[in-house]
This record gives structure tokens, C-alpha cells and sequence, in this order.
């Protein structure tokens, strides 16, 4: 679709209306955003003589799915330590295997991880790692949106901690706004219990000068929670609220184990949740309190965390498992809907990443972020409830096509912008490489 201007007929799309979530019609890309989309062209919509047309035909199209936590480079250690408990799984076999990771191993890293999330319908993604130019590279070639940001352990020395504070500000400035607007950038300390107090503050202080939102995980598990009461004396909500992060837009990583009181506190302050349902239940972290979150109105959206820890990027088994363990442990089966899974996918996703004004939604005015899944299959038929079919039947191979700022990246299944066998075959290359050194 080289044109500035072009048509989808015949197709479903996800609107997401609750009185009407799904319509049939047609939809108008010009100039990188969404024109129109609705069941019939309004006769005062301007078209282009020239403008190409795509047929929708046994396709519903949705809007990309935003995966809102991530380390992309880590899909090379993806296996290499499973069914063990998250601080036996960092400290004896993540920490030492990624202490060896190099900026090659990130790049290909990286690269493998877009090409699963682009042909499983991710079409943003938030990563926190280190050595981030080559998240950003990857992120510049491949063509996705992604929220970038170096990821900062404080458990060195003082020296070395400036140099990573030093590192994370300069990436921010070096990457913000860059790839045509499609990265934007955050301030990350890695987690109160690996960021002393004073670390974290002055990534707080450099988020203020910088005018850009933090992102952190927070209380995954219940003996990190209990960590900070020991350390600090505070649980970890209070304990940040005191050092000044919510006083920027946060972002939170997990948040699985909150009290009544913790829950009134992010919602006052705006804090927004990335729900991990995969990774939490793989590492028995627990099962965050989505519904309450929901009522008491923080936003919540939905993130993988890493491939070695899920072990897979697929958004449509996350959308699945937040639909599915919430009414497991409240004993409600109206505790999360599928249209608010898949809010929790798209919508939501945006807004707790800063670009509800950029993507989330099929609407006018928006960025040209969406996905076509074939419904022409056995698992979407009969055609009673397309929604309910995308949560709880649908799956990242049903993604035939995927469009980012009005560009395709997938089409057919085949990823457009990247070499996929090259990649399989580097990416296999770094971590035999990391096994030998």
C-alpha cells in the first residue's frame, strides 16, 4: 500500500461500541491515519481517483495489539530456565547468562522477538533492557511502534550507577520522537528492591527534567513486598509515592499483590498496571487484582514480560488468560468480558503508555495501527460473537495481515521488513555463543 490514500471494503472491523463492538463496512487510510471507518461511505468523504483498494473479504480487522511490558532480548534465553521460583530464576540463571549479553545479542534478540509480536498482531511494544540503541535499531528497521527505555539495576556502585542514569537520559534524548515518531521513551529504574532509594530518586528528578513518564515493575511477589517493609519500612506503593515517582505518569510493571489501600493510591495518583496474567502464573507470582484495579479506575493493560519467562509474545494468550483466571478466582464470570480483554489489549494499552491520542482504537484522527486475523477458519465459526471468538478461540497464528502507521509490515503471514530465517539462524548463533563464553 504505497499510496497515501486507499480503502479497505468488505471487512470486519473492531470498532469496540458496546452497543455494537463489531461492524461490517469499510475503512479509509490516508497519510498514515485512520479517515473513516463505518458501515457505509459518507457521501461528503473525498476520495482520491487513483486510491487502491483492499478487499476485507473473511477477514475482521482489529486495532494492533500493545504489549506493555517486555525484554524484547530476551527470547534468547527463552527455555533456558524454567519452573523455578522468580528470585531462583533471576539470580542462578537470567543474571549470569545476561551479564554475558553483548550489543549483538540484543540486536538479534530483539529482532526475533518483533517478528513474533508483528506476526502475532503487536503492533506497539514497550521494552526495558540495556543496550537499547539496538532495541531502537530493530524497532527504526522492523517498523513497529515501540516505548523504549534502559532498564536500571542499582545494585552497583555509586560510579556505576551514575553511569547507567548517565546512559538512560542520553538514550531518552538520542531516541524520543525518532523512527518518524514511532519510538517514544521512558525513565526506568528497574524495581524498588534492586534501585536503592536515592537511585531511584534521581531517575524520578531526570523523568521531570525530561518531561517523560517512568516505568518500573512493582510487587510481583509477595517475598519482594515483604523485602520492602523489612528494607524500608514501607510497602512498595507507599515506599515509591515517598520517593516521588507517582508525581510523573507511571507506568507499573505487574502489581500483583496490592492491598485495598494501595489500590485507592493508584487510582489518586493515575497509576496505571501492566498485567502479566502469563508470566505471573509461570513464575507462581499470583494473580494481580485486575477487577478491582478496574472498578476503582486505574487503567490496566496487558504485557508479556520477557519470552524466557512466559515463554511465548502471543497478546491473544494474555487477552485469553485475563479473561479467563479473573472469573477462576473471584468466582464471577462477568469479572472481565471479552470486550474489556481486548480493551485491555489495545485500548487501554495506549492509554497507559501515553498514545491514546496515537493508537489503541479503529477511529478517525488515529494512527493506522491494525490487524486482519482470518475468521474464514473452523475455531471463528459459527459468526455469532467475533469478539468473544477473538478472546476466547482466537490465537497469534490467526494474524494474516498487520498495517502500522498505514504501512504493512505482515502480509500473507510473512513478515515484510525483516529477514525471518536470517534472524531464526542469528539469534540461535548468540546463545550458543552465550553457552560458550
Amino acid at each position: 500500500m504505497g499510496k497515501n490514500q486507499w480503502i479497505i471494503k468488505n471487512g470486519y472491523f473492531a470498532v469496540m461500541n458496546p452497543e455494537k463492538p463489531v461492524i461490517y463496512g469499510v475503512m479509509v487510510i490516508e497519510d498514515q491515519r485512520i479517515q473513516y471507518v463505518g458501515e457505509q461511505l459518507p457521501s461528503d468523504l473525498v476520495l482520491q481517483e487513483d486510491m487502491e483498494t483492499f478487499d476485507g473479504q473473511g477477514l475482521l480487522f482489529l486495532p494492533g495489539l500493545i504489549n506493555t511490558h517486555g525484554h524484547a532480548a530476551m527470547s534468547l534465553l527463552r527455555g533456558h530456565g524454567d519452573d523455578l521460583a522468580l528470585q531462583v530464576w533471576l539470580q542462578e540463571k537470567m543474571w549470569p547468562m545476561e551479564a554475558k549479553f553483548t550489543s549483538n545479542d540484543v540486536y538479534w534478540g530483539t529482532a526475533l522477538s518483533v517478528i513474533e509480536m508483528l506476526k502475532g498482531g503487536t503492533t506497539t511494544f514497550l521494552d526495558m533492557y540495556d543496550h537499547m540503541d539496538q532495541v531502537a535499531k530493530v524497532t527504526d528497521e522492523s517498523g513497529i511502534r515501540a516505548v523504549l527505555m534502559r532498564g536500571a539495576i542499582g545494585l552497583c556502585p555509586e560510579d556505576v550507577q551514575r553511569a547507567k542514569l548517565a546512559e538512560a537520559v542520553q538514550f531518552a534524548k538520542d531516541w524520543h520522537g525518532k523512527a518518524d515518531g514511532r519510538i517514544t521513551t521512558m525513565m526506568s529504574p528497574h524495581a524498588p528492591y534492586t534501585c536503592p532509594p536515592a537511585f531511584i530518586e534521581k531517575f524520578v528528578q531526570a523523568a521531570h527534567d525530561l518531561d517523560l513518564p517512568m516505568h518500573t515493575h512493582m510487587s510481583e511477589t509477595a517475598a519482594e513486598v515483604q523485602q520492602n517493609v523489612n528494607d524500608y519500612g514501607l510497602r512498595p506503593v507507599a515506599h515509591l509515592e515517598k520517593l516521588g515517582m507517582f508525581e510523573r505518569p507511571t507506568l507499573l510493571a505487574h502489581a500483583v499483590h496490592l492491598t485495598d489501600e494501595e489500590i485507592e493510591t493508584l487510582a489518586r495518583y493515575q497509576v496505571s498496571v501492566s498485567h502479566n496474567p502469563g508470566s505471573n502464573l509461570k513464575l507462581a507470582s499470583g494473580v494481580a487484582r485486575v477487577p478491582d484495579l478496574l472498578k476503582a479506575g486505574v487503567t490496566v493493560s496487558l504485557g508479556t514480560d520477557g519470552a524466557a519467562s512466559n515463554n511465548n509474545l502471543d497478546m491473544f494468550e494474555e487477552m485469553r488468560l485475563a479473561a479467563l483466571i479473573h472469573k477462576g478466582v473471584s468466582g464471577d464470570p462477568t469479572a472481565v468480558p471479552a470486550l474489556e480483554a481486548l480493551r485491555l489489549g489495545t485500548e487501554y494499552g495506549a492509554k497507559s503508555i501515553g498514545l491514546q491520542h496515537t493508537t489503541g482504537v479503529l477511529q478517525a484522527g488515529m494512527k493506522a495501527d491494525f490487524v486482519a486475523i482470518n475468521i474464514e477458519q473452523p475455531h471463528f465459526k459459527p459468526r455469532t460473537d467475533l469478539i468473544s471468538h477473538v478472546i476466547y478461540s482466537g490465537a497469534a497464528q490467526d494474524v494474516e495481515h498487520v498495517w502500522v502507521d498505514g504501512k504493512q509490515l505482515v502480509k500473507h503471514r510473512q513478515c515484510l521488513t525483516l529477514d525471518e530465517e536470517k534472524i531464526m539462524r542469528e539469534a540461535q548463533s548468540c546463545f550458543d555463543g552465550l553457552l560458550a563464553r
